[in-house]
């Protein structure tokens, strides 16, 4: 009887266990399953909420290479392909600008929906966000002033202070190579963006002579401060990604679908272009350190008058002052061995035509040439981008109307838009090749030029309006 008992209680027992860990199970399985259900409905909620709503809050930098305000419009590389993507997604777009140290607070915080600021994507950030994949690769960049002897390797930067912003993966590579053995003496700044250190260091202001920048944002500030220096790579190629918070992996899905078609359709490379296009002109030391002494010297001289013939016509007075620099270098007795004279290199027929009597004359000069700029820019007003439209003005202006019209007769023959300046980028060389020029109305052409052109052009113009950002 006792064995009976004994017998029997083990099966109680043992059958008690396995039906506690069946309902064990049970219960975790219905519990992860809840919570599979509820993050696929908070992630599917997060996206529907924005779509609801009609807005996507981007979370981004005040800087020139991500977002900026001029002439009362907002611009930036980072903010135009933001714009692209709440159009794709049908939505308004709204910009909020926290200091870079806290951008990831409020994406966590969830005051914001994406961060778009230029963010390198880093096995430290993937563990608390969800980055696109990468649209932009980069390297970071030594800075340094002229004056001081070039870093030809890792090994001689013993001995330099380097400046950095705290917070950024410039200072994350600093603590790398500095734990790696190699003497660096580093500062870091809590309230310094990248841009503005690269001010000091071209200014020698509290003796800020080093720092580090990635490698876009070096050549950007190369054209606005050529006194300093781009030296070595300090890491390898890096990679930029906008990121969302972890669970919104239907927004992330979008936005990969969205750069897909944007970097197969051509309007990301037009974004691109517009704001880094003019990087790859050569300009060189002394070129760049002559406009800006020209600017500060000789531009006030006709400023006035320059502002108001643009504003006459509805023009940006500043491409007008890059326009002028690239004819005269605001030299007003300037001439070309062709008979252009003045500030804008005004031709006779020109002249003639906006009933200037005087080419002579740098008030009459200005008024022809901004005149004559305004009547080509006419001729393009079934282009919709305004920019676009100066563009195909100012290469009329250097190398005629008609062999900019045959430019947009091949771009037609070729199946490309003939109204984008990014198509006429390739057309325009092909004026100087006996088997494309043969065939257009006006003929050859040194169709390099009007590129070559256009991209100095915009480089001055952009410099003069990052001093009017900077000026505030």
């Amino acid at each position: 009887m006792k064995n009976f008992f004994v017998k029997y209680f083990i099966f109680i027992i043992l059958t008690s266990m396995i039906t506690a860990l069946t309902a064990l199970c049970v219960y975790i399985d219905h519990k992860s399953q809840s919570e599979i259900n509820e993050s696929i409905k908070n992630n599917q909620t997060a996206l529907s909420n924005i779509l609801k709503s009609g807005k996507i809050r981007m979370l981004t930098e005040n800087s020139p290479n991500s977002y900026y305000i001029y002439r009362d419009q907002p611009m930036g590389f980072e903010y135009e392909l933001a714009k692209e993507f709440a159009a794709f997604i049908q939505v308004e777009l709204e910009v909020i600008t926290p200091s870079l140290d806290s951008i990831f607070s409020y994406l966590n915080m969830d005051m914001g929906d994406f961060v778009a600021a230029g963010i390198t994507i880093t096995e430290t950030r993937e563990q608390d966000m969800l980055f696109t994949q990468p649209y932009m690769d980069v390297e970071q960049k030594f800075i340094y002033h002229k004056s001081k002897l070039p870093i030809k390797s890792i090994d001689e930067l013993p001995g330099r202070t380097i400046h950095v912003s705290s917070n950024t993966t410039y200072h994350d590579r600093m603590l790398e190579l500095k734990n790696s053995g190699i003497n660096i003496d580093m500062v870091v700044h809590d309230e310094l963006a990248t841009e503005e250190l690269i001010r000091m260091v071209s200014d020698n202001e509290n003796d800020v002579s080093y720092t580090v920048a990635y490698s876009h944002i070096a050549l950007l500030n190369y054209r606005y401060y050529p006194d300093i220096c781009i030296g070595i790579s300090l890491y390898d190629k890096e990679h930029l990604g906008w990121a969302v918070r972890k669970s919104n992996t239907a927004l992330s899905d979008k936005m990969i679908q969205f750069f897909h078609i944007i970097k197969n359709n051509g309007v990301f490379n037009r974004i691109y272009e517009k704001y880094y296009g003019h990087l790859a002109t050569n300009f060189d030391y002394p070129d760049l350190k002559a406009f800006h002494e020209d600017v500060e010297k000789r531009l006030p001289k006709y400023q006035k008058t320059i502002i108001k013939e643009s504003e006459r016509h509805g023009f940006d007075w500043r491409i007008i002052a890059a326009l002028i620099y690239q004819e005269s270098r605001f030299e007003p007795t300037a001439r070309s061995e062709t008979g252009v004279r003045g500030l804008m290199q005004v031709t006779e027929e020109a002249a003639k035509e906006m009933g200037i009597t005087n080419r002579r004359d740098t008030m009459q000069n200005l008024k022809a040439g901004i005149g004559y700029l305004n009547i080509l820019y006419k001729k393009f007003n079934d282009i919709p981008d305004n920019m676009d439209r100066m563009k195909f003005a100012l290469a009329s202006y250097n190398v005629g109307y008609g062999h900019v019209i045959d430019a947009q007769d091949i771009a037609r023959r070729y199946g490309m838009n003939p109204n984008r300046w990014d198509s006429l980028n390739k057309t325009l060389p092909l004026l100087s090749k006996r088997g494309y020029y043969s065939k257009t109305k006006y003929g050859y052409a040194r169709g390099h030029e009007p590129v070559k052109y256009i991209k100095k052009v915009f480089a001055y113009y952009d410099i003069l309006k990052q001093k009017a950002h900077t000026s505030g």
